[in-house]
């Protein structure tokens, strides 16, 4: 970095420690661990590829994810080099605020509160249900899967109140284990193949055919979630110009070989003509009765631990995510002042943290109650809110990130640097063009999912709760700048933007191009 001053790396917060998160608690590894953990990579491994190969039928998904690393990394040069300018816990926002304007900042805001809300609370019904059947299994007791996701709930909301570098602590040790036992598995599945032996058949394009292809590409960008959000953490990290941007890299590299690898294995120890079939006929439980196969009981036990304990991590991450998105905008009176207040004695975003918690147990509380299928039934916390709200927060993500893409193009010409970040304007717009493709061939094709006739309202209806967001946040940004300018002109500046914008406001944008991350 090159500036004219040691003024211009510093950032500036509200006056008042309790409307600051504390400033240089979490490193680089705390922040890797933390972004990564809210993937879940035995989550994605054990229950969203299954799920993806049964209902959409796409022998080819481990190219799909090849497909969606790159499409990532385009996304990912652009938006780290906004982070670099930017450091503000309502990241998305915040970066869209920038770029695009107030009104569609608060669009944003709104929208990701949404999307990442609606993500947790299908976590929610896959860990109930899995939590529930390890409690028959061993225990023999019957607990209807709605106890164990309230549950969930309530741990998930008391450890939102603690200092996050103590999760931290927890997720990676969850982390490690779990990448460890699906290595494990790996080894044993190309030692152990399938009918077809060793094949890379599922890398061959020819498999990206079905009717399902749009929403198994948002099934998967969905397993991608949680890199996107280690600006979130710019606020509480250490060196954040520098830490931010190479853990957003690291974590889209490593989730892209990660899950294309892990997917390839379970093609291969199902063999690539049976994979949909047996996905089909064993659901979630199909990476355990393939381990058991080669590995027996006990490594499988093992791994359906770690399984749960995986979801609970990527709960956990995605509670912090919300709690900080909603500190973001009471500091910056897009809601209720107290939402930008933090805890006294950890720091956290308290306030934040409750309304997650009040939300996510209203609509666990409201699927419990409509449930009325026999105890083991997945229907109503597996297929309908795991999948449904994966992939409606799914939709809501990419648009996010096709929006930031956008705003980071703005955000650079308008300041004059154009020259100097041409690459990165370059593949903003790739990974703008390529997200907006993704999300049309998804919303499309969600009467797959859905199971639904293509005439059933319901397919357009849930991906309409993102687009209703969108609407309801476009009109609060008009509202605010006709009877609250002050706090329209102030979306997305809770933490003022250095170098570029400090160069532009003094200097004018002729010389701004001079300052460079």
């Amino acid at each position: 970095m090159t500036t004219g001053s040691t003024r211009a790396r510093e950032i500036s917060t509200f006056k008042g420690q309790d409307r600051a998160l504390r400033a240089g608690r979490i490193g680089m590894t705390g922040l890797l661990l933390s972004v990564v953990a809210a993937s879940a990579p035995m989550m994605v491994v054990a229950g969203v590829m299954p799920t993806t190969y049964a209902v959409m039928g796409i022998v080819g998904q481990p190219l799909l994810f090849v497909i969606l690393g790159i499409v990532l990394m385009l996304f990912s040069f652009g938006y780290a080099e906004m982070s670099r300018h930017v450091h503000n816990a309502g990241a998305f926002y915040a970066y869209i605020a920038r770029g695009l304007g107030g009104t569609a900042g608060a669009a944003a805001s709104v929208l990701a509160l949404v999307a990442y809300s609606t993500m947790q609370f299908g976590i929610y019904g896959i860990f109930g249900f899995e939590v529930a059947g390890l409690i028959d299994q061993h225990l023999d007791v019957r607990v209807d899967w709605w106890i164990p996701a309230l549950v969930g709930v309530v741990l998930v909301s008391v450890l939102g109140w603690l200092k996050i570098d103590l999760n931290v602590k927890v997720l990676g040790v969850l982390l490690l284990i779990e990448v460890v036992l699906v290595s494990v598995f790996a080894v044993a599945g190309l030692g152990d193949p399938g009918p077809e032996g060793v094949s890379l058949h599922a890398f061959n394009p020819d498999t990206l055919t079905g009717a399902g292809l749009g929403t198994a590409l948002c099934f998967c960008i969905a397993s991608f979630t949680g890199f996107e959000q280690s600006p979130v953490y710019a606020e509480e990290t250490t060196r954040p110009q520098v830490v931010v941007a190479r853990v957003m890299f690291l974590a889209v590299g490593f989730a892209a070989l990660f899950f294309a690898f892990s997917s390839w294995v379970l093609g291969v120890a199902a063999g690539p003509s049976e994979v949909v079939a047996t996905a089909q006929a064993q659901g979630p439980g199909m990476l355990f009765g393939l381990t058991e196969d080669r590995l027996g009981t006990a490594v499988t036990n093992t791994m359906h631990v770690f399984y749960v304990t995986g979801m609970f991590a990527a709960m956990l991450s995605f509670h912090n995510v919300v709690a900080r998105y909603a500190f973001a905008m009471g500091r910056e009176g897009l809601l209720p002042a107290a939402f930008g207040r933090t805890n006294k004695s950890s720091g956290a975003p308290a306030y934040g943290s409750v309304l997650q918690s009040v939300l996510s147990l209203v609509v666990v509380a409201g699927f419990a109650l409509s449930d009325d299928k026999p105890f083991g039934d997945p229907t109503t916390p597996v297929l309908h809110l795991f999948t449904w709200a994966g992939n409606v927060g799914a939709l809501g993500v990419m648009a996010l990130m096709a929006t930031a893409s956008i705003a980071v193009i703005s955000f650079f010409v308008r300041r004059g640097a154009t020259r100097v970040h041409l690459p990165r304007i370059i593949c903003s717009g790739l990974s703008a063009v390529a997200l907006a493709v993704i999300m049309v061939y998804a919303v499309k094709d969600f009467d797959v999912l859905l199971q639904a006739d293509p005439d059933s309202a319901l397919r357009w209806l849930l991906p309409g709760v993102m687009g209703l967001a969108v609407v309801v946040g476009i009109g609060y940004g008009l509202l605010l700048r006709a009877t609250r300018p002050e706090v329209h002109r102030g979306i997305g500046k809770g933490n003022e933007a250095f170098q570029l914008e400090k160069a532009a406001a003094a200097h004018g944008p002729a010389t701004s191009h001079r300052t460079t991350a």
